[in-house]
């Protein structure tokens, strides 16, 4: 199903400097995978739904809550400037 010039010039693509013995390992291990997927191709999947996961998985992240900072001067205070209670940054968009 795949030659070794195949894995020579995927490597090649990839930026792979391969041993002649390496490209001989790599074609027998794509070879297998390869069959294998054949196999998978041959069953009837007609009624299975798409998935994206083989099981399913849930959100366990907390909650956001929104907290002021307790010490919002000293951030302030080591900005390079600042405009009353904010950061002043320089303007990047211009009136074109």
């Amino acid at each position: 199903m795949i030659d070794q010039e195949q894995v020579h010039k995927v490597a090649n693509l990839a930026r792979l400097e391969l041993t002649p013995e390496e490209e001989e390992q790599f074609t027998t291990q794509l070879g297998s995978i390869l069959d294998y997927i054949q196999q998978l191709d041959e069953l009837d999947v007609s009624n299975v739904p798409p998935t994206t996961r083989a099981i399913d998985v849930s959100n366990i992240t907390r909650e956001d809550e929104l907290q002021p900072y307790p010490d919002r001067e000293s951030i302030l205070n080591s900005a390079p400037e600042q405009e009353g209670e904010f950061f002043k940054v320089p303007k990047i968009l211009n009136a074109e």
